[in-house]
């Protein structure tokens, strides 16, 4: 099926620091995708919040996202609403995020979650460039098993996710996500454990170290009705992931990780 807007539906952001403040540089998107003025925060960064005027993503959707944040900006993005992967007949739904982050950057993404829907398809690929050790990157997302309150545990067709991660050109992580229910048993140890949620938040160039990662363990065990972890891949990237049941319990327990000083 093609794309029912008739094109690749584009959004387009980039920043740059003027006089201490993160200012919009330049903005492009087409529909569905529209942006809210931005958000500025005390700091001088900046918070821009995506809308979109579709009910979710369809069969045939191609979406292209870009950012580039300038030497010295600091941007966070979010979604207005969770990410609906509507039922598909055979096709399926494609989206492209690219990032560049420069020099003493900050660029901190965290959409709103993703709900597969029953028979649905998507591929999400991600290319996340950061100039050097001093370009700062947070990424949050949070995966649902689908409409649990409908029934709707692991019943899409796909779910594949690439996310690599460059520094200096090098690529510094990558993670190679594909579920196919129909293929593999995503409740068994391993993958969701009986849990409905995944959130997976990714921290790049932030200087972690042992004695933060041991208060993210001591926060994590003490939590009752989630399970996580947090692993150093090495000085660069620190991954944590967390199942739980609610998505808004998981966001809040991502918000309490990146307040841990």
């Amino acid at each position: 099926m093609e794309n029912p807007f008739g094109r690749v539906s584009q959004l387009n952001l980039k920043t740059e620091e003027r006089d201490g403040k993160t200012i919009l540089e330049d903005v492009y998107f087409t529909a569905p995708f529209k942006v809210m003025n931005p958000f500025v925060k005390k700091d001088g960064s900046i918070q821009i919040m995506m809308m979109s005027a579709s009910a979710g993503i369809m069969e045939g959707d191609r979406q292209e996202f870009h950012f580039h944040i300038g030497e010295g900006s600091k941007m966070e993005f979010l979604s207005q609403s969770f990410d609906k992967i509507h039922k598909m007949k055979e096709g399926e739904a494609r989206r492209y995020t690219k990032a560049v982050v420069e020099k003493n950057g900050h660029f901190l993404f965290h959409p709103q979650p993703t709900i597969p829907f029953k028979a649905s398809a998507y591929e999400n690929t991600m290319d996340i460039y950061l100039a050097d050790s001093s370009a700062v990157f947070t990424m949050q997302e949070i995966l649902s098993c689908g409409r649990a309150a409908r029934g709707e545990r692991f019943q899409y067709r796909k779910y594949d996710s690439l996310v690599n991660i460059y520094k200096n050109d090098k690529l510094i992580y990558r993670d190679n996500t594909r579920y196919r229910p129909d293929e593999m048993n995503l409740e068994a140890i391993g993958m969701y454990e009986g849990y409905t949620h995944m959130a997976n938040l990714v921290l790049c160039n932030q200087k972690k170290g042992r004695d933060w990662m041991d208060r993210v363990w001591k926060y994590l065990d003490s939590r009752e009705e989630e399970a996580g972890g947090v692993t150093a891949l090495d000085e660069d990237v620190v991954v944590i992931r967390i199942l739980g049941h609610q998505a808004q319990k998981l966001q809040n327990i991502c918000n309490d990780l990146l307040k841990l000083a």
